[in-house]
């Protein structure tokens, strides 16, 4: 959506949140323009009816029931339709679904306040980048919580340019995107939302940073594991396996190949530490080491997600976890 949208009530889909669910859940009719959205569970539920145009044949009704299916060009079909459309003067359903987008904004923003002393959240880190990044910054985001973080968090504006392997999900893309990016543009302002999972797997690609002279900051959510995986694990009844990492203290290796290295174990640090990598006239690593047990929860619990996590914590307890167990419910419930 347009960054000045006032119509905007946020995003629905597995990144998303409830505003953007329920506004579509609610409606009458879905009209899916050249979209193939693959998250069945956030498709509406009972009478609403799905009318999709796409210039594909074969995508008409791939994911869902569908009402009618169109093939066609969506600028033109959109042009045919504008003048048959009947304008409504009841604003009802879209004064609730804006209303409920401002009161999720507000809860999200919530959720990315640091308290001295306390664990850091990747939500307060990704906040803070939105609010003192250049008003024309580049983004670029790895697969995973970083697109989560990215899409929640990194406000647009007409002017800034959020990249990310959105289409493919393919991890390890935001380095190198960035990389990219700063060769084109030298002059803009150029941060990675890098996942520590996305880095390591490409990690020699920042000697780059050093050899070509590129000021990015790469900033990395370091919370210790394939932190998405996990959690469809957890949501699926099972207990983690092979997502968990030994991280380095990855300021120190930057320092070491001659990139300016800052590490962030505090929530009080995460203002100054950031502003000061952004100032920095040169690549930065800015190592935050981050809450393991953030749960990115999605605008619908389903019942089986429901289920799942309720296995995983039985499974969890008796397999002597049950400290990890207390640590997710501090994390997302007694904040």
């Amino acid at each position: 959506m347009e960054w000045e949208n006032p119509y905007s009530v946020g995003m629905t889909g597995l990144i998303g949140f409830s505003s953007g669910y329920y506004a579509m859940n609610d409606c009458d009719l879905v009209f899916m323009l050249g979209t193939d959205f693959p998250y069945r569970q956030f498709y509406p539920q009972g009478p609403t009816q799905i009318v999709q145009l796409d210039i594909r044949s074969e995508q008409l009704g791939r994911r869902a029931s569908i009402t009618r299916g169109f093939v066609g060009d969506v600028g033109a079909t959109i042009e045919a339709l504008l003048p048959l459309l009947r304008e409504r003067e009841d604003d009802r359903f879209l004064t609730q679904a804006v209303a409920h987008y401002r009161k999720a904004r507000s809860d999200l923003d919530e959720l990315a306040v640091g308290s001295e002393g306390k664990i850091v959240h990747p939500q307060q880190v990704a906040k803070v980048l939105s609010d003192i990044a250049a008003e024309d910054a580049i983004f670029t985001c790895d697969v995973g919580l970083p697109t989560v973080w990215a899409a929640r968090y990194i406000e647009m504006n007409g002017k800034r340019r959020l990249i990310g392997s959105f289409w493919h999900g393919s991890m390890a893309n935001a380095m190198a995107q960035a990389i990219g990016a700063q060769a084109t543009f030298p002059d803009r302002q150029v941060i990675s939302l890098s996942g520590d999972g996305g880095f390591t797997m490409l990690m020699g690609d920042v000697l780059s940073l050093v050899q070509l002279r590129l000021p990015i900051k790469v900033v990395i959510f370091n919370n210790g594991a394939l932190g998405f995986i996990e959690l469809e694990q957890k949501s699926t009844g099972f207990l983690d396996f092979g997502t968990e990492f030994k991280n380095p203290n990855f300021a120190a290796m930057a320092e070491a190949i001659g990139i300016r290295g800052i590490r962030i174990e505090d929530p009080a640090n995460v203002e100054p530490a950031l502003r000061e990598a952004l100032a920095y006239d040169g690549p930065v690593l800015i190592d935050a080491v981050v809450n393991r047990q953030e749960l990115a929860v999605p605008p619908k619990i389903t019942a089986e997600m429901a289920k799942g996590f309720t296995l995983y914590m039985v499974k969890a307890i008796l397999d002597g976890r049950g400290n990890e167990v207390m640590e997710l419910v501090r994390t997302n419930l007694w904040r």
